[in-house]
């Protein structure tokens, strides 16, 4: 078995966040600028506490006045200190690797993109590393990366690109999946026009009593504490997003089932949504638990609480990267964009995710 992976330093590098000064902006002052224009980031005592440390430029001059005028065309730079992000595993087993793209295992606990509390610690960052340390990389090798994403907690087959040709492909073949819900099709259709296939493996709280549910549900955002860009949830004015679960076991003394979920589109969390929605959320889930919404909504940010970096401190409510629930991305089949053919890519079950003859 082949794995990538380079331990994690202590801290990361920080961050760096640029702005230029617009017409619209000229003449308010800095604190101004930063509480209006990036309030996510920071209350107002969060961003006077950064200015004071000295963690913004203004065309290259750290500044601490907080109320210093602006000018319009000034770049300002936002420095965020570096941090210990959360622990996180750093080993990536390799399913599958050639010329156009190499497929991963990725670990429950790893993100797979920057954001967030983990801007280093992510698939990204160590396929970077695993290229510049291989001598053998040739030019169209230099920026391998995720083609799509699994959820923070969610483990499993992971695509990623090296060349730029094969990025183009494997993104068409997403989209071109998630184009097709919505459309006209029986429940015998589904999969069969893609070029791609994802089957998941799910550990779900209750006994789902029938042996195949096709969820047909819409997925749209909501807001909430604690997720700038808003929460994905079952919204009747969100975008189709289809799901096709079938059981595979049932454990009545402990009161869950093993299910299969072939997913149609690709709707961020879609697995979790649907399967709260029906009535079964995934064990262990603490985000989504019924209806495919949150529990509750009824926590809001206060201002006076900010972190130690100026920012406001980790939301009390459970967010999306949140782990405890039982996801595994477990075969992918798609056309090989570069040959055309057909392959499938299986990473093998976590213990929790097999059947009783597959465990022995």
């Amino acid at each position: 078995m082949k794995t990538i992976g380079i331990p994690w330093p202590e801290f990361n590098d920080g961050l760096r966040y640029n702005d230029v000064v617009s017409p619209s902006n000229s003449g308010v002052s800095l604190i101004q600028f930063y509480s209006s224009n990036h309030p996510s980031s920071a209350p107002l005592q969060g961003w006077l506490q950064r200015i004071h440390n000295g963690q913004i430029t203004i065309d290259g001059d750290t500044v601490t006045d907080p109320n210093i005028v602006l000018r319009v065309g000034s770049k300002l730079v936002y420095h965020r200190l570096p941090w210990s992000e959360p622990e996180t595993p750093f080993l990536l087993e390799v399913l599958y690797e050639d010329d156009d793209m190499i497929v991963l295992n990725k670990p429950s606990g790893l993100q797979v993109l920057p954001g967030g509390l983990f801007q280093q610690r992510t698939v990204l960052t160590q396929l970077k590393w695993h290229v510049n340390k291989n001598e053998n990389s040739t030019p169209s090798q230099l920026h391998p990366v995720p083609v799509h994403r699994l959820g923070r907690g969610t483990s499993g087959v992971l695509l990623c690109a090296k060349t730029k040709s094969a990025k183009a492909r494997l993104a068409a073949y997403f989209a071109d999946g998630t184009s097709l819900v919505g459309s006209k099709m029986t429940d015998s259709e589904i999969g069969e026009e893609r070029r791609i296939t994802k089957i998941y493996r799910a550990l779900v709280k209750g006994i789902i009593d029938t042996n195949e549910v096709l969820i047909n549900k819409p997925i749209g955002i909501m807001r909430y504490p604690g997720v700038a860009k808003g929460l994905y949830v079952a919204l009747p004015s969100g975008k189709p997003a289809l799901s096709k679960v079938r059981v595979l076991e049932r454990d009545m003394e402990k009161n869950q089932t093993l299910v299969q979920v072939q997913i149609q589109s690709g709707r961020p969390h879609q697995i979790r949504i649907h399967l709260s929605l029906i009535g079964y959320p995934l064990l262990g889930d603490p985000l989504y638990v019924a209806g495919g919404q949150p529990e509750c909504f009824d926590s809001e940010l206060v201002e006076e609480e900010f972190a130690e970096d100026g920012g406001y401190q980790r939301p009390t409510k459970p967010v999306p990267g949140d782990c405890g629930y039982h996801l595994h991305a477990h075969e992918v089949t798609l056309s090989h964009p570069t040959t055309n053919a057909v392959m499938k890519i299986i990473a093998p079950l976590p213990p929790m995710l097999k059947l009783d003859q597959e465990a022995n």
